[in-house]
């Protein structure tokens, strides 16, 4: 049975503390709903009802495009192993990107990574939890290192590049509003 909760309780941030990765889900009004999972160490609760997570480069840059469009995310969290347990935080997210006032404060809540590209400062509305019956059961090995390497091949000059050639839209053509320094605006 699903249980809702207007902020993160102690027992939810625990959950969350444990978990190895997490998924993000957005859309805009028109095309199609994004859903990207996220793991590394890209995840800090800031209070009860704020959350933040740093996205580094990808292939895409749906997550950026969409929130620009329409703030509304949902970030889910499944128990892989213990108790079975989905924990769903709904909200709305704010793009922070390098350049804005407040990039520097919030990137420095992660470990350092070439390629970030925005962290999200999601004020949560709501939470909930349900069981995680038919979630199948995992055992973690450990976080991946590809991200750090390919950036680091690229250098900050080949990630802006990629940036500018790939993420600047979102597979149905919406603007990811890439940093003006990126665009060399």
């Amino acid at each position: 049975m699903a249980t809702r909760y207007d902020t993160i309780e102690p027992q939810l941030l625990r959950f969350i503390e444990r978990q190895q990765m997490f998924f993000v889900a957005t859309a805009a009004a028109d095309g199609r709903v994004n859903v990207s999972p996220k793991g590394l160490d890209a995840f800090r609760v800031l209070g009860p009802s704020r959350v933040v997570w740093l996205n580094g480069s990808g292939s895409g840059n749906e997550t950026a495009a969409h929130t620009a469009l329409d703030p509304r995310i949902t970030i889910m969290f499944c128990a892989f192993e213990g108790k079975p347990w989905i924990l769903r935080l709904y909200g709305t997210a704010r793009m922070v990107q390098p350049g804005d006032d407040d990039w520097d404060e919030l990137i420095d809540l992660f470990p350092p990574m070439l390629g970030a590209r925005q962290v999200y400062d999601v004020t949560v509305t709501e939470c909930q939890t349900s069981c995680g019956f038919g979630v199948p059961l995992y055992d973690f090995v450990g976080q991946r290192d590809l991200m750090h390497s390919w950036a680091d091949r690229r250098g900050p000059e080949g990630l802006a590049r990629y940036q500018r050639e790939k993420n600047a839209t979102s597979i149905d053509g919406f603007d990811a509003h890439l940093p003006e320094s990126l665009l060399g605006a």
